[in-house]
């Protein structure tokens, strides 16, 4: 369907734009009738294919810093961080359900061209950091358990453009059961460890209270600052306001009003999952390597070779390596649908499906295998830093347009978002841009 000719007498300009990953667009039927959970399940699944951006490998070795060297005490920025990403990820379903555009054709629509071109080089230098850090995680996950070389694990990381080929083919939902069927080993794994661990559980209700000692302790702050500003991925609100478009929720205004209400329902019950994931990392971290004062672990593979001889299980290393593979492996599959979704958004593109994903992953791994082949392991964890300060930089250019666009009674009509949560997602804008701006001035004064 024509977005521009349909909205022409909107706020939108025409666009001439396709529907939101055309090939699966509102391809998964929701009950007109019936009981209300089951039009509810019809839209649960697209807030798994984003929770996943917030349990990706760079969170990972963030959590695993933090917890090491400061215990329990940065539980309350993983819950703050969780927070913010439910806020921004309901706007996205807003402006999707809301306006029929997933993010990238929204700027593309609402900016000047040269605006829009902007935009779109800093979302594909968003999704190519993103990428490359998902590519070495999972690289890393098939090393730590099979042994194979960390070069060699890279490029395997391609085949995955195949399997999400394959599964749309069955219909997009089989490409949700892999996601939560992942997620699903990740919990069972991590839930296995911390029992393992058997951490302090009144020292962990603690640490979700916030507490000075943050503010006040220049290397608490800085980790702090790490997990905020690296939990909200650009991506992310990309990926969700194309994915939720797959449902086939009808055109009234009451029709759309419950599908945001499933909508959002689906994603903040996903992202209390992510956080339930992410508290896990730094629980295990504190309660494996802090108790024992071991303050110092930052590597995903240190991790890995000091929990055998600290819980005393063999078993214990294994199941984190398999949590790590299967978070990379998820994490590939959604920034490679992401990156689908940025390309035909802001440029229009007609090319075939596997070739848009194709192109998106060859970006991804060409300078991913680049740099693990020349600099080996070391060079590895040095890029991953480096994404996540390129990641840091992006987000404000996704975050405040979205904030615009649902606040915009022209352009949203009868699914405009309320003030009181308009005001809310500007102070999360802000507050990121600022904490980014501090990453940024930190990555910068630690380099001279």
């Amino acid at each position: 369907m024509d977005i521009g000719k349909r909205d022409l007498f909107s706020g939108w300009r025409s666009s001439g734009g396709d529907a939101s990953l055309s090939d699966v667009h509102r391809t998964i039927p929701v009950a007109k009738g019936g009981p209300t959970w089951r039009r509810a399940a019809a839209f649960v699944g697209p807030g798994y294919l984003v929770a996943v951006g917030y349990m990706d490998p760079g969170n990972w070795a963030t959590s695993i810093a933090g917890g090491s060297k400061f215990g329990y005490t940065l539980l309350v920025v993983a819950l703050v961080s969780n927070i913010m990403a439910i806020v921004l990820q309901s706007l996205c379903a807003r402006l999707a359900i809301g306006s029929g555009r997933d993010l990238a054709q929204a700027c593309r629509d609402a900016f000047p061209r040269p605006v829009a071109f902007v935009l779109w080089m800093l979302a594909e230098i968003a999704i190519i950091a993103t990428d490359i850090a998902e590519v070495i995680g999972t690289a890393i996950g098939l090393n730590l358990i099979f042994g194979i070389p960390l070069e060699l694990g890279v490029i395997i990381t391609a085949l995955d453009v195949f399997l999400i080929l394959f599964l749309q083919k069955l219909g997009f939902r089989w490409v949700e059961a892999l996601i939560v069927a992942l997620l699903a080993v990740i919990a069972v794994c991590f839930g296995i460890q911390i029992a393992l661990a058997d951490p302090n559980w009144g020292e962990v209700i603690r640490g979700f209270a916030p507490t000075t000692e943050i503010l006040t302790n220049p290397d608490m702050l800085y980790l702090a600052l790490g997990i905020l500003g690296a939990t909200v991925m650009p991506h992310n609100l990309y990926l969700h306001s194309g994915i939720v478009q797959t449902r086939d929720y009808g055109t009234t205004l009451p029709e759309k009003r419950e599908a945001l209400k499933f909508a959002t329902i689906d994603s903040t019950v996903a992202l209390m999952f992510a956080l339930l994931i992410n508290a896990s990392i730094l629980i295990l971290a504190a309660a494996t390597f802090h108790a024992t004062g071991q303050t110092e672990v930052a590597e995903l593979g240190e991790a890995h070779n000091l929990l055998a001889p600290l819980l005393g299980l063999a078993i214990a290393p294994t199941l984190f390596g398999i949590a790590l593979l299967c978070c990379g492996i998820n994490s590939t599959v959604t920034a490679t649908l992401a990156g689908q979704i940025v390309m035909e958004g802001f440029l229009h593109i007609t090319l075939p499906p596997w070739l848009r994903r194709l192109i998106t992953r060859a970006i991804a791994i060409v300078p991913a295998a680049i740099v693990t082949i020349w600099f080996g392991e070391q060079g590895t964890g040095q890029l991953l830093i480096l994404t996540q300060v390129v990641l840091s930089l992006q987000l404000s250019f996704a975050v405040f347009p979205l904030v615009m666009f649902t606040a915009d009674k022209k352009k949203m009509g009868g699914l405009v978002a309320p003030i009181w949560l308009i005001a809310f997602a500007y102070l999360i804008a802000i507050v990121i841009a600022l904490l980014n701006i501090k990453l940024l001035s930190d990555f910068i004064g630690a380099m001279f």
